[in-house]
């Protein structure tokens, strides 16, 4: 029996959160692992929508279903519309924590120099990945990410899939943002860890190796609920 492809929804690269009308605070993130996913999904026949944040990077397969983000606030709004579609969201996004606390009836103009020091009051952002997993249903899979230094890396990916309560968790080294390779160790719920890479690997070989361990769980993950998300 041919069953539906799998659904998966990426959200990758860098927010922008606006400090005046051209202004920002924003970060290194090259959106590379979040691409390299998406053609490897698509690559299986998986259908795949990627939420892709201000970067010129791109997937290079025709088959993904592409949605620009810019801030914080856009990308949390797209995850509300679209968790529902899919059957594993992977969050490979690098979401800031902080955004500027501007006066909406004046952040849209340009700040000028001239006017002595000025003072930027940042407030913490939602954390979108939890809010997500509040939400899910129970036949979801959710997959996050933990860029952290090497000392800590792997108390702090354990503390943050419990924290956020996903389903996984990819544990990578601050070297990776804006890198060409990554060296990652995957954990599941409990904290248990699956899969190493073994040193560091290619963004692209990193995706299929990322998808040979989640995809017979998406499948078993499917035989035991018989129920299908609807468009």
């Amino acid at each position: 029996m041919q069953h539906d492809p799998i659904r998966l929804l990426i959200t990758a690269g860098p927010t922008h959160e606006p400090i005046d009308a051209v202004r920002f605070l924003g970060n290194r993130s090259s959106g590379r692992v979040g691409a390299s996913l998406a053609d490897a999904a698509a690559d299986r026949g998986w259908d795949v929508r990627l939420l892709m944040g201000p970067t010129p990077t791109s997937p290079r397969s025709g088959r993904v279903e592409i949605i620009p983000f810019r801030s914080t606030a856009d990308l949390g709004a797209l995850l509300d519309e679209h968790l529902g579609w899919c059957d594993m969201l992977i969050m490979a996004a690098a979401v800031s924590d902080y955004t500027p606390d501007l006066d909406p009836d004046t952040h849209t103009d340009k700040w000028r120099r001239g006017k002595g020091p000025v003072t930027l009051r940042l407030i913490p952002t939602p954390d979108l990945l939890a809010r997500c997993a509040g939400n899910r249903r129970e036949n979801q899979i959710l997959v996050g990410f933990a860029l952290e230094p090497r000392s800590r890396l792997t108390d702090s990916a354990r503390a943050k899939l419990e924290r956020k309560d996903i389903d996984y968790i990819v544990a990578n080294p601050l070297e990776t943002m804006d890198a060409d390779s990554i060296a990652a160790t995957l954990f599941r719920r409990g904290g248990e860890a699956v899969s190493s890479t073994d040193g560091e690997i290619g963004k692209a070989e990193f995706a299929s190796w990322l998808l040979d361990v989640l995809e017979p769980v998406a499948a078993d993950n499917r035989r035991s609920h018989a129920d299908r998300p609807q468009r």
